[in-house]
């Protein structure tokens, strides 16, 4: 694939205006592009950033064409683009990721059967679209589990944990009776992430491999390096994830999630066809970040094995730090109070209106060592009103 060069008139698009869409924009414009979003909210964070935005449906005839007609190359923000817009994209300028791996990972039953086929463990599951599945013998070896629906969930959304069989039946009713897949609960350790960058002519390159907290289905901290983390492991994971886009002769920026169980072994978990919130720290603390690498891969340049440059702590910064209470109304959390503290940067991603559990930012912090960056992370946490890690 011919590179394309940036020369200050070449214009990328990203359908999806949400913070990643704003990061990818930054990055493009700092090596020379100019930016298009597609997203049908207003003033969307995208959008403040981006040279234009087209207020439309993903799947909007018209503004396709406008992108068709105005950009070189286009790529996604979140996995829920419909694919065939990116199809019908794909036929006329570049598109990274391809219709086709982003429509995997859109639906959990065959991202898990993808990851088999690839040789990539994954946890025990079952398809579950119709009553009658739910009353499979097979279904008695994967409780205690989680019924997840199948497409559209994320941040714990769309998911419940279920013990017994009355349970699994309550839990597929109250999430709509649409189809969902059942998973094992197993026993974890720890939660890790790998992102992986892959050009067209199949290079791949990998940030280093992250430790992931999440609350309430929703990431809350990343910590790099991994804590403690076996060398033998963190390989086998970036190795896995590698194998995953390449079985997916992916283009793109790639997030591969994964669980250590208690016995040390290794699965995965659901994937990202795009840059991820865990990767949000390589903006301070790696010498290229993942949307300089989502905009190198778009656009054919050459791809760089990031270096981590320093420790570094993520801390996502939900809506509910703007209300001190049930019924308080929003206020600015003191930003002065953290950004005392050394080596703190704080990403905010210009949403005017916090809302509990909506991600309004994150707060990276860096030193010369974990244990210098791990405490001061402490400090912000308590400073803010965080739960320590």
């Amino acid at each position: 694939m011919k590179p394309l060069l940036p020369d200050g008139r070449r214009t990328l698009a990203v359908l999806g205006g949400g913070q990643l869409g704003r990061m990818f924009v930054h990055a493009a414009q700092a090596l020379g592009f100019r930016a298009w979003v597609l997203e049908p909210e207003p003033a969307s964070p995208a959008g403040n950033v981006a040279e234009r935005q087209i207020e439309a449906a993903y799947d909007d005839a018209a503004a396709l064409a406008e992108i068709a007609a105005g950009c070189v190359a286009a790529t996604v923000e979140f996995e829920n683009v419909p694919a065939p817009a990116l199809q019908w994209l794909a036929a006329r300028l570049r598109v990274a990721p391809a219709a086709a791996a982003v429509a995997i990972c859109q639906d959990r039953v065959a991202e898990k059967s993808h990851f088999l086929e690839a040789g990539v463990a994954c946890a025990p599951f079952a398809s579950i679209e119709s009553a009658a599945e739910l009353e499979a013998a097979s279904i008695d070896g994967l409780l205690p589990g989680i019924l997840k629906t199948s497409r559209l969930g994320y941040d714990g959304k769309g998911q419940a944990r279920v013990e017994t069989r009355a349970e699994l039946r309550a839990a597929w009713q109250a999430l709509g009776g649409v189809p969902c897949v059942l998973e094992k609960r197993l026993a974890l350790a720890r939660e890790l992430s790998v992102i992986v960058a892959r050009g067209s002519d199949g290079g791949i390159v990998h940030l280093p491999v992250q430790q992931n907290l999440h609350r309430d289905g929703i990431l809350a901290v990343t910590q790099v390096p991994a804590p403690g983390l076996d060398d033998r492991l963190a390989q086998q994971a970036a190795a896995r994830a590698e194998r995953m886009a390449a079985s997916l002769d992916y283009v793109g920026v790639l997030c591969v999630e994964f669980f250590v169980l208690a016995d040390g072994s290794l699965v995965a978990n659901e994937m990202a066809p795009r840059p991820h919130n865990s990767g949000h720290y390589s903006l301070d603390a790696c010498d290229v970040s993942q949307f300089e690498l989502q905009v190198r891969a778009l656009a054919g340049l050459p791809l760089v094995q990031p270096r981590l440059l320093c420790p570094a702590v993520m801390l996502n910064l939900l809506g509910d730090l703007w209300f001190s209470g049930p019924d308080a109304a929003p206020s600015t959390p003191d930003w002065a109070a953290v950004l005392a503290l050394p080596g703190v940067h704080l990403h905010l991603y210009g949403k005017t209106e916090p809302r509990r559990g909506r991600k309004m930012g994150h707060l990276t912090l860096t030193g010369a060592s974990a244990e210098q960056v791990r405490a001061t992370a402490l400090q912000v946490a308590q400073r803010l009103g965080l739960p320590a890690f």
